[in-house]
Order: structure tokens, then C-alpha cells, then sequence
């Protein structure tokens, strides 16, 4: 187009310059088209860890750190939170739009048709040591899935793809949930038609049928329990181009089967540094021990000579507050109300909020509580074990990675994904003979 906005980069050395174009989101930043700069200029843009490179055009979410705005296909997340549920926000991820009532019904109605694993897989358990951690078994089930499918893997059948995303979804929940009770020896429990996808995770999570605690009176299929644990999974579910969803896109661009890309990206989401914040909350909370020690770690976690830090502070995308844990906050009261009014460690989490929300080093650093200080928290009153934490986060991010890897799939722009190197080993040298070195 004649009118396209365009920058020019231009090199003194060699006199020659690059005209590159410039894209327009409909929100946010524009950016430098850089496909042309190595054939105009033979140079390559060097950009460690990708953050400040937009590797692909997405219509899914939009993060506007600055501003505290989480969008997701253009819904505002304090929206969907408040009237919407995790299946339905699944539907919109996936497919673009919210769903219709008959529309919400056959999705819902696939999802339960899909829960089930396959009796085989079930064996698949058996080969972990009882102690293994929950994300360990995770990759190695969610993985294996392409062996239980592979008659249905032609992934340029449109069909297809959409029957792998909605089995992906639907069957994170029995695994999580089976990689608990395998931890526990306990005897695994297979999903009911009759609940939601939030209860039924519960309900295989914690039932047992021996002490007649399945019944809908158990504690776990409380509204409460099952409404926070709904809320969580929409605040979770997709937060733009982050490790994990870049790791399912980059592997979905070398054709890999959906089942490997999810695996992949839960390979990515085990990184303490992404999807282990909210563990990290709880281990901070234990080592503070009591409310009396508060001051004692406010005071540390201000003196940058001291190595500690608050967890759960702050957030590197969003500089102002983060608009999930605005959302989190009440329910996380509510649920604390509910099952764990006398827990010391709670009372010990509020009393931190408290201080850092009033404090004037936090509200100067916009150092405010964010949606993993909350979750931790939550997922402990749940009774949800701690290394179960990031398993909780999968299953939520389930949605948003089969949406990216179903947008990849219908994108013609999208290539394999091969980043380049600035290369800084030895140069060109002759081999020596060993008794020569």
C-alpha cells in the first residue's frame, strides 16, 4: 500500500538503509516488520528472550501492562469473571465468540464425552515411582495421548484438530487428577456425566467411595470450592504469547501432534520462574512463620543487599495492579471464611496484605499483591497439595494453549520457528591431534 507507514534503519558503514514496514494491532503497540533487514542490510535483530519481538499475529488476548488490562478476544476479564464460567470462556478462546446456549450445550456435552482416559493409559501410571512429581507424570500421560489418537492426527483436516482440542481439554482434568491419587495411593476415580467440569475435577480429586464421602454433600463439591476453583481456572486460562504458549506454538510449528505440543508446554509451565510462583507464596509464608515476624521480612525484603523477596509482589507485565488479583482477592476471603478460618498461615497471608497494600515503599513500586499470592493461598484451603500447585495451573492453561495451537494451525503467515544466534564461540581452527594438545 502506498500509504503504509514505514521506518528506515540505515547502516554509515556500507551506506546502505532498510525501509521496513510497520504493523497495526487494533490495540497496543505497532511493530517493525524485520523480515526484511537481513536481504537489505545483512543483519539479523538481536533480541534475548524475545521481549521485545512480536513473533506472530494473535487475535486470542491482549495485555495492556501499563493500563492493568486483560482482555480476552476482546472481553474484558473483569467481565467473564463475574458472569461467566470456565467452559464458556473455553469456547470463546478456542472459537472466537461467545458460545450460543445450543452451542454451550454441545461443547459441554463433548467435553464430557472426552473425560474419559483410556483404560490402557491408566497402566501408564504404574510405570512412576509413588513419590514422582504430579508435572513429571503430567508430560510423560499428556504426551503418550498421540499413541491412544494417532488415526486421528491429520492435523489439515479442520475437523481433526477441533476434536484434539476439545479432547486435550477435557481430559487434562483426569489426569491431574490421577497423577494425585497415584502420589497418595489412592485408587483412581473416573469422571461423572452429572457434573460440571470444576466438580468433577474435585470429585476425582478427593472422593472416597470406602467412607461414603462421594455424596453431593462432601466438602469439596461445596459452591463455594467449586465457584472459586471456576474463577480461577478463567483468570488462569490464557495470558498472551508468556514461556509456556510460546513453547506450544514453536512446537506446533514443526507439525508436531497437538498432544506433544501441549506436553511440551507443560515441560515449560514446570519452570519455577513461570508456572511456580504460587508455590513459591507458600514457601515464603512458612518461612516467615508469624504475623509478630512480619516486620522483620518487610524490612528485609526493602534492603536490596538482603536476597529475600516478598513472592507474590508485583508482576513484570503489569506495572499497575494486576486486574486478576483484584478479581481473586474477595473470593479468596470467601474461601478462607469457609474452610479455613482458624489457619494460622492465613491469618498470616492477610496481615501481609494488609501491610504491603498500606505501605508506601509498596504503593510506590506498585509492589501490589498478585493473582499467584491469592491462588497459593486458595489452592491451600482447597487442600490442594503444593506440588500439585502447577498442575492446577495446566489445567486451566489448557484452553488458551489449544487456542493458540488452533490459530497457528489456520495461519497461512506461519513458518517453522527457527530464531537466530548471535554466535560468540571460537573461531575457525585446525584439529589437533590428541597427543599434540
Amino acid at each position: 500500500m502506498a500509504d503504509a507507514k514505514t521506518v528506515q534503519v540505515r547502516d554509515p558503514g556500507s551506506g546502505k538503509h532498510a525501509e521496513l514496514p510497520v504493523l497495526e494491532g487494533t490495540l497496543g503497540q505497532a511493530v517493525i516488520d524485520m523480515r526484511g533487514l537481513p536481504g537489505q542490510l545483512g543483519y539479523f535483530s538481536y533480541d534475548p528472550g524475545f521481549v521485545s519481538t512480536a513473533s506472530c499475529r494473535s487475535a486470542i488476548t491482549y495485555i495492556d501492562g501499563d493500563e492493568g488490562t486483560l482482555l480476552y478476544r476482546g472481553y474484558p476479564i473483569e467481565q467473564l469473571a463475574r458472569h461467566s464460567a470456565f467452559l464458556e470462556v473455553a469456547y470463546l478462546l478456542m472459537f472466537g465468540e461467545l458460545p450460543k446456549y445450543e452451542e454451550l450445550q454441545a461443547f459441554a456435552a463433548d467435553i464430557r464425552q472426552e473425560a474419559m482416559i483410556h483404560e490402557t493409559l491408566r497402566k501408564f501410571f504404574e510405570g512412576f515411582h509413588y513419590d514422582a512429581h504430579p508435572m513429571a507424570m503430567m508430560v510423560g500421560v499428556v504426551g503418550s495421548l498421540s499413541a491412544f489418537y494417532h488415526s486421528e492426527l491429520d492435523m489439515g483436516d479442520p475437523h481433526q484438530r477441533r476434536v484434539s482440542a476439545i479432547r486435550m481439554l477435557a481430559k487434562m482434568p483426569t489426569i491431574a487428577a490421577a497423577c494425585y491419587r497415584h502420589s497418595v495411593g489412592l485408587p483412581f476415580v473416573y469422571p461423572r456425566a452429572d457434573l460440571g467440569y470444576c466438580e468433577n475435577f474435585l470429585n476425582m480429586m478427593f472422593s472416597v467411595p470406602s467412607l461414603h464421602s462421594g455424596g453431593d454433600d462432601a466438602w469439596y463439591l461445596d459452591p463455594v470450592a467449586v465457584d472459586t476453583l471456576d474463577l480461577l481456572f478463567i483468570l488462569h486460562a490464557d495470558h498472551e504469547q508468556n514461556a509456556s504458549t510460546s513453547t506450544v506454538r514453536l512446537a506446533s510449528s514443526t507439525g508436531a501432534n497437538p498432544y506433544a505440543c501441549i506436553a511440551a508446554g507443560i515441560a515449560a509451565l514446570w519452570g519455577p520462574a513461570h508456572g511456580g510462583a504460587n508455590e513459591a507464596v507458600l514457601s515464603m509464608l512458612e518461612e516467615i512463620g508469624t504475623p509478630e515476624r512480619i516486620p522483620e521480612y518487610i524490612a528485609r525484603a526493602k534492603d536490596r543487599n538482603d536476597p529475600f523477596r516478598l513472592m507474590g509482589f508485583g508482576h513484570r507485565v503489569y506495572k499497575n495492579y494486576d486486574p486478576r488479583a483484584q478479581i481473586i482477592r474477595k473470593a479468596c476471603h470467601d474461601v478462607l471464611a469457609r474452610f479455613s478460618p482458624d489457619e494460622p498461615l492465613f491469618e498470616l497471608a492477610m496481615r501481609l496484605e494488609e501491610i504491603a497494600l498500606h505501605d508506601e515503599y509498596f504503593i510506590e513500586r506498585r509492589l501490589y499483591p498478585n493473582v499467584d499470592f491469592y491462588s497459593g493461598i486458595i489452592y491451600k484451603a482447597l487442600n490442594i497439595p503444593v506440588n500439585m500447585f502447577t498442575v492446577m495451573f495446566a489445567i486451566a492453561r489448557t484452553a488458551g494453549w489449544v487456542a493458540h495451537w488452533l490459530e497457528l494451525k489456520a495461519d497461512p503467515e506461519q513458518r517453522i520457528g527457527r530464531p537466530r544466534q548471535l554466535y560468540v564461540g571460537a573461531a575457525p581452527r585446525d584439529y589437533r591431534p590428541i597427543e599434540q594438545r
